[in-house]
């Protein structure tokens, strides 16, 4: 039975249905998130926090051929991290690299995104596709491909590669650089592309009204406004550089150069393979802490900068 005082409609059960309702939904919003925690939880979350508690964990033994025991080491594993001088030349070697990548790459996706964007390009589709198809093949094989136009005794263009070492030690990180920037310039214009698609096509028209040119269009009014979007995949371009590891690590087979901790990833992972999982874990620690701070001021700045 149902009432009505003062324009609210109220059942002879009183508010009981309604809190039926809400229950239905969080059992609803529960059956769908659930898969998304456990899976979460057992590939990401305790997978951090086995690696945190085993960078806490040394072994030792009795004697020079006794067994070895593991036991609770403290902050011995963080101590070598800091004093392991190899590592630390690693994550400056990626940080040049990121120095110099990251802006070519992201220029260049940048440019490719504003001419797909421009009413004076034809064939976009194409182009568009071109563009992204390096994005589809996976590092190694990216890695292994242009090993073999690198070496001077494989490569179609040995002319080149016999005068110039792009496997030498002077040019094998901005060889690295190269294909980097060849898989990944594609995914990144893509995002930046998406960006120029969003914006309302009212503020081109007014742009034609005061005689705008495309170029002025450009500058003014599409880089400006897809400036999150470059913020977004520069982010995503700091943290994949302090994580490279399959590039180098194809590369070894070509070049001499790329010794065992030429990044810090690989050599976190000749660590491991020692084994020594314990101050791999800490490296691991180290790095994912200093990929966090390193994302966190450059958003930090580049937000003071937006909105100054």
């Amino acid at each position: 039975m149902t009432v009505t005082t003062g324009g609210r409609a109220l059942t002879s059960q009183g508010t009981q249905p309604l809190r039926r309702r809400k229950l239905g939904h969080g059992k609803t919003v529960a059956v769908f998130v659930a898969p998304f925690l456990v899976l979460y939880s057992l590939f990401y979350a305790v997978p951090i926090g086995y690696a945190v508690y085993q960078s806490f964990l040394s072994v030792k033994r009795e004697g020079t051929f006794g067994p070895a025991t593991t036991v609770f080491g403290g902050l011995t594993q963080y101590i070598a991290v800091f004093q392991a001088s190899e590592f630390w030349m690693s994550v400056l070697r990626v940080l040049l690299f990121g120095i110099v990548q990251v802006p070519v790459m992201l220029g260049l996706a940048l440019l490719f995104a504003l001419l797909l964007d421009s009413p004076l390009v034809r064939g976009k589709k194409f182009f568009r596709l071109a563009f992204f198809a390096p994005y589809a093949v996976p590092g190694v094989i990216a890695a292994i491909m242009w090993g073999f136009l690198y070496s001077p005794s494989l490569s179609p263009f040995s002319a080149v590669t016999r005068e110039v070492s792009f496997l030498g030690a002077d040019l094998i990180l901005w060889s690295i650089a190269n294909i980097v920037t060849w898989v990944y310039i594609g995914y990144n214009m893509l995002i930046i592309y998406s960006a120029l698609l969003a914006i309302p096509t009212e503020i081109y028209e007014a742009a034609k009204l005061d005689g705008a040119s495309q170029w002025a269009v450009a500058w003014q009014i599409k880089i400006p406004l897809v400036t999150p979007a470059l913020i977004l995949t520069a982010v995503f371009s700091i943290i994949g550089t302090l994580q490279l590891l399959a590039e180098p690590q194809t590369l070894r087979t070509f070049s001499s150069a790329i010794n065992s901790t030429f990044t810090p990833n690989l050599a976190v992972y000749t660590t491991a393979s020692v084994p020594n999982y314990s101050l791999a874990a800490a490296f691991s620690v180290v790095l994912a802490l200093a990929t966090f701070v390193l994302s966190f001021v450059f958003l930090k700045v580049t937000q003071k900068r937006a909105f100054a």
